[in-house]
């Protein structure tokens, strides 16, 4: 499975199985095995350590504490369209883990923008005086 252009995952690596999905449906509910439930164990995986590391890190009800990935896809009126829609969630997991966040570069703020701030800050201030007693 290509995850992006130069990352792919072994379709070995991946555990689907056909079970009976849940919710309405009627007899096809209760007859076929349509949904799907995948599992993909990040440690056991081909991936690069530092993604194996971030997919480990995220917060994210679907990666059990051993470290496997679980969705149960059951949308799909038949087990093909399930299967298509798991393996879309994975991809789009660990897709979302290659992307690097952009490093924070510290700035200083501007001369003007330190001038408005003051500026604004003082006519604030002199509304407030404003509103006070008039002395007499």
């Amino acid at each position: 499975m290509q995850i992006t252009g130069t990352l792919a995952i072994d379709d070995s690596e991946i555990d689907l199985t056909a079970i009976r999905a849940q919710g309405p449906g009627g007899q096809n509910v209760n007859k076929v095995a349509t949904a799907i439930h995948l599992r993909f164990d990040i440690g056991a995986s081909s991936l690069p350590d530092y993604l194996k590391e971030r997919l480990l890190l995220l917060n994210d009800q679907r990666i059990t504490k051993e470290g496997v990935i679980v969705i149960k896809a059951q949308e799909g009126r038949s087990q093909e369209q399930s299967r298509e829609e798991a393996l879309r969630r994975l991809q789009e997991i660990i897709a979302n883990v290659t992307i690097l966040p952009k490093t924070r570069r510290a700035t200083k703020p501007t001369y003007g923008s330190q001038r408005k701030r003051l500026d604004t800050k003082n006519a604030r201030g002199q509304t407030k005086v404003m509103r006070g007693k008039i002395p007499l």
